[in-house]
This record gives C-alpha cells, sequence and structure tokens, in this order.
C-alpha cells in the first residue's frame, strides 16, 4: 500500500510540475478601470460650450448666458453619429476655461440655467447622457480646472468650488468612463469683473491628491486624465500622433498638469516608468477644437484621418477624435461625411485576417495553457508566452502560398506589463527574406503599414524584452489602396507635380478641361505649364480599378519672374505657390511687378490659412499700372462670405493690360492689417 501511495504522490508531482504558471508581471501593469478603458480604443470629443457662440477657442469668462442658444441641439445625433462611426464613448466639455456650465449647476449663475435655451430649465450633461445610454455608449465628462468667470478663482475657496462641481457631474449623471482635466491653468480673465492676470502654482493649487481620491469615490470605475494621468496622459501634442517609441509606463511622480518640459520629456513614455499610465491622443477633425464657420472648408481629409488612425491606435495609445459641434448644436454633415469615410476605410482594411488561414508556430512556449495558438483564438484572456528567462521569440506564419498583405498588427497581453524593447517583421519572397520594418515598443496595440508585398511565409522576432514576451493577438491584412483625390503642387517656375499616399496608384490628367481617365497622359515626372490651362487630375488603382475623384485647378502664368514691391523680406510669401504661407503688410496693400507688361482680364486672392486667420480681407480695390506712378481701377468689391468660407477669391472685369498690379484691403473681418496668403491675375489667352 506504501509504494502505491508513494508512487501516486510522485505521479501527482511530476502533473503538477508538467503545467506551468504565467509569466510573472513586469512592473508597473494596468488596474482593472486602466484595462477596461484599454478596451474602448476610439471615442469622440465634443467641444461645445460658450466658445460656440463667441467665435472663440478660449473665452474670457466675462460672456453671457444669454448667447448661449443652440437652435436645433440633439444629443442623439451626436450620439448616433459617434456610434455609427465605430467609437466607443464621448467626453463632453462640461465646464470650459470660460466657466460656463453645460448642467444647471447649484454654485454658479454662469450656466444653462440662466440661458434662453430651453427656456432655462435644459440640462445638456442629462440629455446627453440619456443619448448615450440609448445607443450603447460610455460618456465622459471634460472639467476645466482653470475658471475665468470666477472671482474666487486662484484662491483656497476655489477648490472647495471647484470639488462641489465635480461632485455633482460625478453624482448626478450615472456612471462615467473618463474625466479629463486640461493642463491649460492660470492667466488673464473677467474673473467676476476683477479683470486682471491671475497666476497660480499648477503643481500644488489643486491639491491634485484629494481632487483625485474624490473622483475616485465618487466613481471608482473612471480614469482620470491630465498630463501625467493618474489613469491616462496626453500623448503630448493636437496632431493625434503617438510615437514609434511609446510606452505605458510613465514616470509620474515626475510630471504635473501643464509642466512646461511635459511634451518633450515625457509624453512618449518611459521604459522604466514607475505607473502605468497610458497615452491617449486628442486631435480635432478641423483646425480648431470649437465650431467656427470659416474651417467648413478645412474638415480633415480622409488620408489625414487613416494617417491619424494608423499613428495612434497603431502605435500603442487611445484615440480622441473631437467634433466642434455647431451652433445649431448638431455634428456638422461635413465632419460626419468625414469621419464615415474613416469608419469605412478601417472596416475595409482589417476586413479579412489572413493569418487565420497560416500554419504558425513560435521558437519558444511557455507550456500548455501558453501555446501560439492563443494569439489567434480572438479571446483577450488568453495568450503566447515564452519560458521565463527567454526574451527573444520568433513566430513564423505559412500561408502555403504566395499571399499579398499589407498590414500586420500585434498585440502584447499588457494585463502583466509591457515587455517588448524591440522586433523585426520580415516575409519570404522570391528573393529570400526581406526585412519589413524594425522597430522598438508594441503594447496594448501596434500596426504596421507598407507597400504590399507578396510571400509564402511571414516572420515576426521579438529582438529584446523586458522579461520573456507575451503576445495576445498577431493579424496580417491586405488593405485595398487609399484612393484619393491628387494634390496638385506647383512652384512659381511653373513646375507642376502630383501625388497621393498610396505609391502604387497611378495619376492621370489633362489639360484641356476633358475629364482624365486611364487613356489620359499618365503622371511620371513634374511638368511645366506656362499657359492658362484647366488641369484635372484623377487617382486610379489599376488592380482594383477603384477611381478618386477628380480634382480641378485653374493654372495661370507662372510667377517666376515676379517680386513683391517691399523692403520686407518675407513679403514674397504672397506670391510662393503656397497658400500655408501668408504675409502681413503694414500699410494694407500689395504691389506685385509681373516683370512684364501682361493682358489680364482678373485676378485671385487667397486669405491666410492659419488657424485664426487674422487681415482677411472683406473690401478691397484692385488696381493696375504700367510705371508704378498712374494707376487705373480694374475692380473694386468685397468678397462676400469670406470670413466664413475663407477660399481663393476670383474676380473677373474687362481685359486690361499692366505690368505692376495692386491689391488694395479697404476693409478687414478682424480689423487688423491686410494679410495676403497668395495673390494671382487670370490672363488674356
Amino acid at each position: 500500500m506504501m509504494k502505491y501511495l508513494v508512487f501516486s504522490l510522485l505521479f501527482l508531482a511530476a502533473c503538477t510540475q508538467s503545467v506551468p504558471t504565467p509569466p510573472a508581471a513586469v512592473e508597473p501593469v494596468p488596474s482593472e478601470h486602466q484595462l477596461a478603458w484599454h478596451e474602448l480604443e476610439y471615442y469622440a470629443f465634443v467641444h461645445f460650450n460658450m466658445n460656440t457662440f463667441s467665435d472663440m477657442e478660449w473665452g474670457m469668462g466675462d460672456e453671457s448666458p444669454a448667447a448661449f442658444n443652440p437652435t436645433e441641439l440633439d444629443a442623439k445625433q451626436w450620439a448616433r453619429v459617434a456610434r455609427d462611426a465605430g467609437m466607443k464613448g464621448i467626453i463632453i466639455t462640461a465646464k470650459h476655461h470660460d466657466g460656463f456650465c453645460l448642467w444647471p449647476s447649484a454654485y454658479t449663475e454662469h450656466s444653462v440655467k440662466n440661458s434662453p435655451w430651453r427656456d432655462g430649465k435644459g440640462d445638456l450633461i442629462r440629455e446627453l447622457r440619456e443619448a448615450c445610454d440609448e445607443y450603447g455608449l460610455k460618456m465622459g465628462i471634460y472639467y476645466s480646472p482653470w475658471d475665468r468667470n470666477h472671482p474666487a478663482y486662484g484662491k483656497p475657496e476655489y477648490i472647495t468650488y471647484m470639488r462641489n462641481q465635480l461632485t455633482e457631474l460625478l453624482t448626478n449623471y450615472g456612471d462615467i468612463f473618463e474625466v479629463w482635466f486640461d493642463g491649460a491653468n492660470g492667466g488673464t480673465g473677467y474673473y467676476g469683473g476683477a479683470n486682471e492676470d491671475r497666476k497660480v502654482d499648477k503643481f500644488t493649487y489643486y491639491d491634485w491628491p484629494n481632487t483625485y481620491a474624490l473622483v475616485r469615490e465618487l466613481q471608482p470605475g473612471a480614469v482620470m486624465f491630465s498630463d501625467g494621468g493618474p489613469d491616462v496622459r496626453w500623448v503630448g501634442n493636437e496632431e493625434g500622433f503617438a510615437y514609434e517609441t511609446t510606452w505605458g509606463n510613465l514616470m509620474r511622480d515626475s510630471v504635473y498638469a501643464g509642466m512646461p518640459e511635459y511634451p518633450e520629456k515625457y509624453a512618449s513614455g518611459q521604459e522604466n516608468g514607475t505607473h502605468w499610465v497610458p497615452a491617449e491622443a486628442d486631435v480635432s477633425i478641423r483646425p480648431g477644437w470649437y465650431y467656427h464657420a470659416y474651417e467648413d472648408h478645412k474638415v480633415k481629409s480622409l488620408a489625414q484621418l487613416v494617417d491619424i488612425y494608423y499613428n495612434s491606435i497603431g502605435r500603442n495609445s487611445a484615440l480622441l477624435i473631437n467634433f466642434p459641434v455647431d451652433r445649431r448644436g448638431l455634428i456638422h454633415e461635413k465632419d460626419v461625411e468625414q469621419i464615415m469615410k474613416l469608419k469605412t476605410k478601417i472596416d475595409e482594411d482589417f476586413a479579412e485576417d489572413l493569418a487565420l488561414n497560416a500554419q504558425i508556430e513560435a521558437s519558444n512556449e511557455r507550456g500548455k495553457g501558453f501555446e501560439i495558438g492563443n494569439v489567434l483564438d480572438g479571446k483577450k484572456e488568453t495568450y503566447l508566452a515564452s519560458a521565463d528567462g527567454v526574451i527573444e521569440n520568433t513566430v513564423t506564419l505559412d500561408f502555403g502560398k504566395p499571399t499579398r498583405f499589407n498590414r500586420f498588427l500585434v498585440q502584447e497581453y499588457i494585463a502583466l506589463g509591457q515587455r517588448i524593447k524591440g522586433f523585426v517583421l520580415e516575409a519570404e519572397t522570391a528573393e529570400g527574406w526581406k526585412e519589413i520594418h524594425k522597430g522598438t515598443t508594441v503594447g496594448i496595440k501596434r500596426i504596421l503599414r507598407f507597400d504590399d508585398v507578396e510571400a509564402s511565409k511571414l516572420r515576426f522576432t521579438i529582438s529584446d524584452a523586458k522579461a520573456s514576451p507575451t503576445l495576445a493577438r498577431i493579424g496580417v491584412f491586405h488593405a485595398p489602396k487609399l484612393v484619393v483625390e491628387p494634390e496638385i503642387i506647383r512652384d512659381k517656375s511653373g513646375q507642376v507635380s502630383l501625388q497621393v499616399p498610396e505609391k502604387s496608384v497611378d495619376i492621370f490628367y489633362t489639360l484641356d478641361g476633358t475629364e482624365p481617365s486611364a487613356e489620359s497622359q499618365r503622371f511620371e515626372n513634374a511638368f511645366l505649364v506656362e499657359r492658362p490651362a484647366v488641369l484635372k487630375a484623377v487617382a486610379i488603382d489599376k488592380e482594383s480599378g477603384r477611381k478618386s475623384e477628380t480634382v480641378v485647378r485653374y493654372l495661370d502664368i507662372p510667377k517666376a519672374t515676379w517680386m513683391v514691391v517691399s523692403n520686407d523680406s518675407i513679403a514674397a510669401r504672397a506670391i510662393d505657390e503656397d497658400k500655408d504661407t501668408f504675409w502681413k503688410s503694414a500699410n494694407n496693400e500689395i504691389v506685385i511687378d509681373l516683370g512684364a507688361e501682361t493682358a489680364l482680364q482678373g485676378f485671385t486672392y487667397w486669405p491666410p490659412q492659419n488657424r485664426f486667420m487674422s487681415g482677411v480681407i472683406s473690401a478691397y480695390v484692385f488696381e493696375g499700372s504700367m510705371d508704378r506712378k498712374n494707376w487705373k481701377t480694374l475692380a473694386r468689391g468685397e468678397f462676400s462670405n469670406i470670413q466664413n468660407n475663407p477660399i481663393e477669391q476670383t474676380v473677373r472685369f474687362p481685359e486690361a493690360r499692366a505690368k505692376y498690379i495692386r491689391l488694395k484691403s479697404l476693409k478687414t473681418t478682424d480689423g487688423n492689417p491686410a494679410s495676403f496668403a497668395e495673390v494671382g491675375v487670370i490672363t488674356v489667352e
């Protein structure tokens, strides 16, 4: 009997030893509420508040509540757009720097309760809560610590006010998934009529430890965002881009909200970071965060939005895209159009995972429960792990036949910490193994974009790690070409280039006004246009036959010999064929030497295209001269609606001859000196 007992014990011990244990965590690791936040990945920002009606980005705090009066406000439209775009939640600017509150706060009169909207009985936070619930979205709160309206800002009693308002927001509106604290703090403001500059110690004034504790008590499942967390950090720019090396780890105790050196030193995280504080990339779908009618033509293109997606979610970051809701109280139709184009494109890119059809193996497996098959099973709780002490691992996918692909997706099992420090992706082509990409961090998700590769095998090698690496998922995809209309670039000499984001898409063009097709002239190198012409261009993916919309641009004589008559060294920006540069004229006019007598029948004017567009001409006189002494008025008038639609203005007039032209501003939209982004002429053929 004793022999059998000993044998049984030995057998049980052997069985126990054969079942591997999970790898030890590599600190820091995410909390439960951070892991839940990671699952969201993509959600909406809504900037809608007093600034929408004052046409500002940062209000001063002296605005009247009576100005807040959206005519068609529909929070359900916001939620429907966000859901249809694939987003998982909405964060609303409950209170911005001007202090105006979108809910009827008991602690201030500067709120919707004193506005004409809903006869003063409205509560936008309540309406958004109901809309989010109806459309299955999470709701988040943006709350500005800075308040340019409150008379006590900068004093200890303001902190009590701030916490009282946070208590209202975090107890009366259900579950909140994220509380967003802006890093802008202190400066000039109304401050109850004081109209002064108030500075605060950003590190100590808000008593952040106790403020965070209040949020944690009221909303234990919420993450808190600021430059340095405590739960989620700013990516360090407003372009929506994370970094080639992006760590979830942060030296959190070294960071505070509004820290000047934060973007350069801390935004990308640190390998040796002490806390798990992952990155969130925030970006507006327009140049501004709040709605301005003059940006209706500046909604980001599909190519820009796709770049943002791959450089945020594809680089170990969440993505927060802002909708500047308009004065009606709706997400503008142009914004809706573009975000839905992005949704369609991303769905196409990841429609079929080619990895599911491949034979897959790893050079090292920890054992049962941690095998390579876990990276393809679609379960977030299973993963591949290598044995302790093994920091290099190679995963090989064998497709069995030549297969074309251009996307690679990989995820770590971040519940045990971020580990991978270096990797290489290679493909076995007809010419042998070819390196596609050499990178550093992976984290929650890394997506590589590259030109089409045709290969029978694909090899992902983890070359360096902090400890035995883990992999939760691997995916391989063949994304359709991004076929968008070509960008037309022309220099002063008249040389024209055409470009699109995808290298393998062909561009065809015409110069006679006819519609371009695959039978038209194919663009290969820059070409010279010296006479007036109508350039039309189209991009075509010859493999799929997909065709872009046609882009049309009128081209007139080159500006190679033109000169701006001015002592200002940067005046030439007004004729450099780049509408994104501009020149501000001290005397509200520009004089241009055309280099030769020219037959004219019109002129063009691009207003400045920078964010705030100061000095946009609204009323003008256009003159011509042969000697710069005797001037003849060729056109006089106004650029109607240029403030709301600041695109290229075209003015025609009866034929006239001139060697010099002068465009004079009679009035600008903001009263500031006139600015010229680009001035051109329309000549007689």
